[in-house]
């Protein structure tokens, strides 16, 4: 009988990307089920808890003002990847976002408190650098923040409209369909084909009569018209070559690579958005988005110093005049981060950062700009840290949101 082992694999850990900034991890836990470890599982699982304080807390359903100070638990995930060959891969990833006291419920089972399945997917090796899969998956385009790993960002969260169609065309930044990634040497890519979300954020939202755009293809228009989307990603690694075994990309690898990436991607669902004229006829808009963006990741010096930066073009089009909240607007952004590791020799590691964005909204004639000065306290990388962050958004002529949030993570 095959014995069952736990091993910690180094050369797998540089395979793989997880570059986290702690040598005693290594490549986590991983189950080999046959001698020489050609067949394996490996777990991963991470939970961040957060206390924030926002200047701005809206009334509750019963007009009462709400707490400025809360508690949640951002994330919460587990992922399983297995590999009986060299030849096929599936990927399973399951967990909870944002439980809060408010989506909370006596039983456990109401549906923001539910754990739901992020990735479910399968691939299968065409040669040694591509492959083709399909199912429930993260291989998107746009940007590499699109496609952002939540256990190593370097900002306290990914910045908000960079996961450009989070419930709008797929589920939670993850869509079903088929996808194809790849490497021709330093050129990397990623294409898929999905299925749109039918029942998306807007699902209760009807066009007004010559208003501006709703996001609502499938669901007026049918899945003959508008029930695919097509997205990719593109990226050339001048420096150190970045792993794409998994879809997940480093926000920061605390000096462990030196990486210089430039990139370019795209989203496009064909009328996925919808119009009504002034008689009430609806008639699609196709939906695109594209981006720019490069990333500089490396050390400093001989001390321990390491400088992560990123900056990133986005053209945004919904359709006519679209707005939802103050998430999603048809027009352009840009955005960028730099945070430097600092060089002392503790095994407690300290990476200031500072994020800028600002976006252009078309419907409003105005602009959107936001802030962010923070610090990560690395106790072991990236899977034992602290991080606190202030934030502050100036929505066009609304008074600016500031916040303050305080973040716990342990990643195992």
């Amino acid at each position: 009988m095959k014995k069952i082992i736990l091993t910690a694999s180094f050369a797998l850990c540089s395979a793989l990307g997880m570059a986290q900034g702690s040598t005693e991890y290594g490549s986590g836990l991983k189950v080999n089920v046959n001698d020489d470890g050609s067949k394996y599982f490996r777990v991963i699982t991470w939970a961040q808890f957060w206390t924030q304080h926002n200047s701005d807390k809206p009334l509750d359903a019963n007009g009462n003002e709400q707490e400025a100070l809360t508690f949640s638990l951002r994330r919460v995930r587990m992922l399983l990847y297995t590999q009986i060959s060299p030849d096929f891969l599936i990927v399973t990833h399951f967990g909870l976002n944002s439980l809060t006291a408010d989506n909370m419920s006596p039983t456990g089972v109401k549906d923001n408190s539910e754990l739901f399945i992020h990735d479910a997917y399968v691939q299968y090796s065409l040669s040694k650098n591509h492959a083709l899969g399909g199912g429930l998956h993260y291989w998107n385009g746009v940007s590499r923040l699109n496609s952002s790993s939540t256990l190593n960002m370097m900002t306290l969260d990914n910045q908000r409209q960079t996961w450009a169609n989070l419930g709008l065309s797929d589920q939670f930044g993850r869509s079903m369909g088929v996808f194809a990634k790849g490497a021709f040497k330093r050129l990397q890519y990623r294409v898929a084909i999905n299925d749109a979300l039918t029942n998306n954020l807007e699902a209760a939202t009807v066009p007004v009569n010559g208003g501006a755009a709703v996001y609502a293809g499938k669901r007026l228009l049918g899945s003959k018209e508008a029930g695919k989307t097509y997205s990719g990603y593109f990226e050339y690694n001048f420096l150190d070559t970045e792993s794409n075994f998994l879809p997940y990309k480093v926000g920061t690898y605390l000096g462990s690579k030196k990486v210089f990436n430039i990139g370019a991607g795209f989203f496009l669902h064909p009328n996925g958005a919808v119009l009504a004229d002034a008689a009430g006829k609806l008639k699609g808009e196709d939906v695109t988005i594209f981006g720019l963006d490069a990333f500089y990741d490396a050390p400093i010096g001989k001390k321990g110093g390491a400088l992560t930066a990123y900056a990133l073009y986005q053209n945004d089009d919904y359709g006519k005049d679209y707005r939802f909240g103050t998430t999603y607007e048809t027009g352009t952004m840009i955005y960028s981060h730099v945070g430097y590791l600092l060089p002392l020799k503790y095994k407690t590691k300290f990476q200031p950062y500072l994020s800028y964005t600002d976006r252009k909204i078309e419907a409003l004639n105005d602009n959107a700009t936001q802030i962010g000065v923070g610090a990560n306290v690395f106790l072991t990388g990236h899977h034992s840290k602290l991080s606190l962050e202030y934030q502050s958004l100036k929505y066009a002529d609304a008074d600016a949101v500031n916040t303050i949030t305080l973040q716990a993570m342990v990643y195992l």
